[in-house]
């Protein structure tokens, strides 16, 4: 039988939640088997990407990649609204904390403070990114500093041709520094990779706190676990090809080519490593309680504010309408991108239902 917490709250009337979990025993062989497979599904999803794009011995046709790259957009997105903002509500809105939780939409509100928060810290990045590829490649110009991307060591040895052959079309910009129209379309493309890159950093923060809470969900539920587990388990195939996708399709520092791999083994081993540790804690974490609900559902609203600006600005609307993929491009091409998209979506909006 479940044990009732009991406590008054501020307004003096009782909250009552569960210091229990639902955890009953029953298959115990498949919830230890869930750490080794989790982490085999998430690696085979995060992984994959990387090898396509990396490796000479695993590549895969061009349509390939961008359907998965599509597809694995439309995942994140599906997953800040259904698998984040939804759980965080259900959290945060639960009977048993009383008011204010019962009163007013918390979880709404955390995850609107996380799309503010992550909008700002955004602008300001993008602001100091700015002056950093600009500098970086006034110094490239100037021989004084070694190329840390091989495609803007190309672009730049036009830049310096048009500065030589073409100085009509500089002018000053300031007390240093003269940039060509060459020069500005070459600073536009590092500043983008260096968004590329700020944005896989903040998915990754997203989707690994996450993480955590649905390993932990998994080893301690009870009789919905078999179901749960199968859930899961495309859960984290699908959401670590999206992760995937994005870093394969990121340029990266040659003394940084190593990070997307290690990003994608932290997300391999999140998941499986909050399983281990709920095996531990099975009998004894009250996933019901109220602590535990308002920390779950907190950290669920803020993670999903910060997908869901994310994957909208970053993602879509930057693939669609700002790369310049679909720049004179038939409408064909731009729909079937968007059909990858929705499928995404739509199967990991699907699997919401079970986890």
């Amino acid at each position: 039988m479940d044990i009732i917490y009991i406590r008054q709250n501020t307004e003096g009337t009782e909250d009552t939640c569960l210091s229990t979990n639902s955890y009953n025993g029953k298959y115990w062989a498949a919830r230890v088997s869930s750490v080794p497979v989790l982490f085999v599904v998430s690696a085979l999803g995060s992984f994959t990407p990387l090898l396509a794009a990396y490796s000479t011995k695993f590549r895969v046709p061009g349509w390939i990649f961008d359907a998965i790259k599509y597809f694995g957009s439309g995942v994140i997105i599906a997953t800040g609204f259904i698998h984040l903002m939804a759980e965080a509500a259900a959290n945060l809105s639960n009977e048993c904390l009383g008011p204010p939780f019962t009163e007013y939409p918390f979880a709404e509100g955390i995850a609107l403070i996380g799309v503010f928060f992550i909008f700002i810290f955004d602008v300001i990045a993008h602001q100091r990114l700015s002056v950093k590829a600009k500098a970086y490649l006034e110094a490239e110009k100037n021989g004084n500093s070694p190329t840390g991307f091989e495609s803007v060591g190309r672009l730049q040895n036009v830049y310096v041709e048009e500065m030589e052959q073409e100085s009509n079309l500089s002018k000053r910009t300031d007390d240093s520094t003269e940039i060509t129209e060459v020069g500005k379309r070459d600073l536009s493309k590092l500043e983008s990779i260096y968004q590329k890159i700020l944005n896989c950093v903040v998915l990754e923060c997203g989707i690994v706190l996450h993480s955590v809470f649905v390993g932990l969900s998994l080893t301690i539920a009870g009789d919905d676990f078999v179901t749960l587990y199968i859930a899961i388990s495309f859960h984290q195939f699908f959401e670590g090809l999206g992760l995937g996708t994005r870093f394969a399709t990121t340029q990266w520092p040659k003394g940084k080519r190593y990070v997307p791999w290690l990003m994608s083994l932290a997300y391999s081993l999140t998941t499986p490593f909050a399983s281990g540790i709920g095996l531990i804690v099975r009998g004894s974490y009250p996933a019901g309680s109220r602590t535990a609900l308002i920390t779950t559902g907190i950290f669920d609203a803020a993670c999903a504010g910060i997908l869901i600006y994310n994957s909208i600005a970053e993602l879509m609307a930057f693939d669609f309408m700002y790369s310049g993929d679909f720049k004179n491009k038939s409408i064909k091409k731009l729909l079937v991108a968007f059909t990858y998209l929705t499928l995404g979506a739509f199967v990991m909006a699907l699997i919401g239902k079970w986890a």
